[in-house]
C-alpha cells in the first residue's frame, strides 16, 4: 500500500491558514507572521483551491472559518503545535536561549517591572528577541502565539500551569487634598465620607475586606463616584484628587515616598496578592521561557530584599 504524497507547500500554507483563523483577520495574521497581507491571502486561496473547498467566510468586519475550515484548523493546529514542541525540545537542549520570547502582562506591572526585566534578559541573551503585549484583560494562552503570561492578583483556575514568583500589597491611597478628612478616620466604616474611584479591571471593585491586629476584620462596600477600566487610569484619577482607591504597592510606592499620595488607614491591611508566571499547557517549553522567568523572579526577590523599586 503506497502512502499519499503530501506537497510540502501545502503544509507551509497551513501556517498561514491557522494564523488567519486564530487572529480572525488577514491583516493581523500577516503581522503575526511578518509578511504582507497579500501573501497571506494568496497562500490561503491556493490552499482552498488545492482542497477544492471554501475554508473561510470573509466579511467586512472579520474572518470566520467554514465547517470545513473548523475541521482543518483543529487538525492543522495540532500538527503545528507538535512541530513547535519538537523544535522546542531541541531548543531546550541548547545551553543558550534563542528565538522570540512572546509574553503578556498587565499594563501597570508590565511597564514598571516586566519591560525592564525583558531588557536585561535580551542583553544577557543576544540570540533572543521579545514581543510584549501589555493588557489589563487576560489574553488566551492557548491561542498558540504566547510563551507565557505574567499575572498579578489571584489565580481563579487552579489547574493552570503556574509558578508564583512574588507578591504585592494592596494599599488604600488618596491625594493630599483629602488629608483633613483622612485624619478623622479610624476604621473602614469612615471611608464613605470621601469619594471612591472604582477599578473596573477588578472582579469586585467595590467590596473590600480589611484586617487589623490579631484577627479584627471589617468590610467596606464602596459607592463609586468614578469608575475606570484600567489600573493606570485609576492611579491617574487618584493623583488628580478624584477620591481614594485601592492600588498595588508597586504602582504607588514612589508617589507615597514623594508625598504625591498618602496612605489611608495604614493600621488596617488589605489582602496581599500573588505575582505568577502562567504557561500554556504544552509538553515542552523553550529554554528562553525558563531563563526569563528565573531572571524575573530574581529581580523581584532582590527588589523586595533591598526595598528598592516595586515590591515583590
Amino acid at each position: 500500500m503506497s502512502l499519499p504524497v503530501i506537497d510540502p507547500k501545502s503544509l507551509n500554507r497551513l501556517v498561514y491558514f491557522v494564523a488567519v483563523v486564530e487572529t480572525r483577520a488577514f491583516t493581523r495574521a500577516a503581522e503575526r507572521l511578518g509578511v504582507t497581507k497579500a501573501v497571506v491571502s494568496q497562500q490561503v486561496a491556493r490552499l482552498e483551491a488545492e482542497l477544492g473547498t471554501s475554508l473561510l467566510v470573509r466579511t467586512t468586519r472579520r474572518v470566520e472559518p467554514t465547517e470545513a475550515g473548523r475541521m482543518l484548523h483543529a487538525r492543522a493546529a495540532t500538527i503545528l503545535r507538535e512541530a513547535e514542541d519538537a523544535f522546542a525540545e531541541l531548543d531546550h537542549a541548547n545551553s543558550a536561549p534563542r528565538g522570540t520570547l512572546r509574553l503578556t502582562a498587565p499594563t501597570d506591572y508590565g511597564t514598571i517591572t516586566v519591560v525592564p526585566a525583558v531588557t536585561e534578559f535580551l542583553r544577557r541573551h543576544p540570540a533572543c528577541r521579545a514581543e510584549i503585549r501589555l493588557n489589563d484583560r487576560r489574553l488566551d494562552l492557548q491561542s498558540g502565539d504566547l510563551d507565557l503570561s505574567i499575572r498579578v492578583g489571584w489565580l481563579a483556575d487552579s489547574s493552570m500551569h503556574a509558578r508564583r514568583i512574588g507578591h504585592f500589597e494592596q494599599v488604600l491611597v488618596a491625594a493630599p487634598d483629602f488629608a483633613d478628612d483622612i485624619a478623622k478616620m479610624s476604621a473602614p466604616g469612615d471611608l464613605a465620607t470621601v469619594p471612591f474611584v472604582a477599578n473596573l479591571a477588578l472582579r469586585d471593585p467595590l467590596a473590600w475586606q480589611f484586617a487589623r491586629g490579631d484577627g479584627e476584620r471589617e468590610g467596606f462596600q464602596a459607592s463609586a463616584a468614578m469608575a475606570i477600566d484600567t489600573t493606570q487610569a485609576v492611579h491617574a484619577a487618584v493623583l488628580c484628587g478624584a477620591g481614594l482607591s485601592v492600588l498595588p504597592d508597586f504602582l504607588v510606592a514612589a508617589d507615597l515616598a514623594a508625598g504625591r499620595l498618602v496612605e489611608v488607614l495604614p493600621q488596617w491591611r488589605l489582602p496581599s496578592g500573588g505575582i505568577h508566571a502562567v504557561f500554556p499547557t504544552a509538553r515542552f517549553r523553550p529554554s528562553r521561557v525558563g531563563a526569563f522567568v528565573d531572571l524575573l523572579a530574581q529581580r523581584i526577590a532582590r527588589q523586595s530584599q533591598t526595598g528598592q523599586g516595586p515590591a515583590g
